[in-house]
């Protein structure tokens, strides 16, 4: 059902049409990108609600997937092609997309994650919070390092568990 629905949404944005013959009809690409641009923006009312009613499906798909993403991100060449794809896009594009649409974006998007930035960042503040750490040395004092890895192992640990699994050091 949804790749027919993408099927027909590429249909409808390509006008692709099949003459006698089998061959392909293209619309050009400065017509399809003004008829993209024109219908997304539209959209943005029906897309809001349509994602927003798909987050359940959204949840267990996503998560059904992960065998997939490990396969992907060990795929042969994956940094090489990584890494071309960044060259592809280049530092231009990026420039541009953060000054038109990331600069405007920036200040709606952080108070919209206000509340998620507390919830996410609440248990590793407590764990910081409950940290003694060993005592500190004159500057300088390899010691000092110490105090550091406290910190780090510290954090570390709780990321684990909240993502359900065991460190090294509790297994």
């Amino acid at each position: 059902m949804k790749r027919h629905i993408l099927a027909t949404l590429w249909g409808l944005i390509l006008e692709i049409h099949r003459d006698e013959v089998g061959a392909l009809k293209v619309k050009s690409i400065d017509a399809s990108t003004d008829k993209w641009g024109t219908n997304a923006a539209r959209a943005a009312d029906e897309f809001a609600v349509n994602a927003e009613a798909a987050a359940d499906e959204w949840a267990r798909n996503t998560q059904a997937a992960a065998n997939t993403y490990g396969q992907a991100i060990a795929a042969p060449n994956i940094k090489t092609r990584f890494a071309k794809g960044v060259a592809r896009a280049g530092a231009a594009k990026f420039a541009r997309k953060i000054r038109d649409v990331g600069r405007d974006r920036f200040g709606p998007g952080v108070a919209a994650a206000t509340t998620d930035y507390k919830t996410g960042a609440e248990p590793y503040f407590s764990t910081l919070a409950a940290l003694t750490l060993s005592a500190r040395k004159p500057r300088g004092d390899p010691a000092n390092y110490g105090r550091v890895e406290q910190i780090g192992k510290a954090l570390n640990a709780k990321r684990i568990a909240l993502l359900g699994g065991t460190t090294a050091a509790s297994a």
